[in-house]
């Protein structure tokens, strides 16, 4: 479900506009990757594909706004992805991410990791 909102949050011409507090572009490309990557590190088996995934994800979505007309590709877009991912993925490994794969296991039953 993250990915699926990454995804049309990334190619919507309009999308929603958060409150000014947490207007500031590159903090929710860092938020957004940091979630997904902190997720997928602590729910799934940590392997470097998922990491890999999310960057590529990241730059492929800036290259469709490009081609879309509506949109602009932006480096520096892919950088905080980019860096959103890292964070993410460090975080999982922390007792975070334990207690995550913890709570995940206990909200589908199957008790924890």
């Amino acid at each position: 479900m993250i990915i699926a909102a990454i995804v049309w949050l990334s190619l919507t011409p309009s999308p929603p506009q958060p409150p000014k507090l947490l207007n500031w572009d590159k903090m929710q490309h860092l938020v957004a990757y940091g979630s997904a990557a902190f997720w997928f590190g602590s729910v799934f088996k940590r392997h470097i594909l998922w990491p890999m995934f999310l960057v590529a994800l990241g730059i492929a979505l800036e290259f469709l706004q490009d081609l879309g007309g509506v949109r602009t590709l932006e480096v520096a877009d892919m950088i905080a992805n980019s860096l959103g991912v890292a964070v993410g993925w460090w975080g999982s490994a922390s007792p975070a991410g334990r207690w995550m794969a913890w709570l995940e296991g206990k909200l589908l039953g199957h008790g924890g990791t």
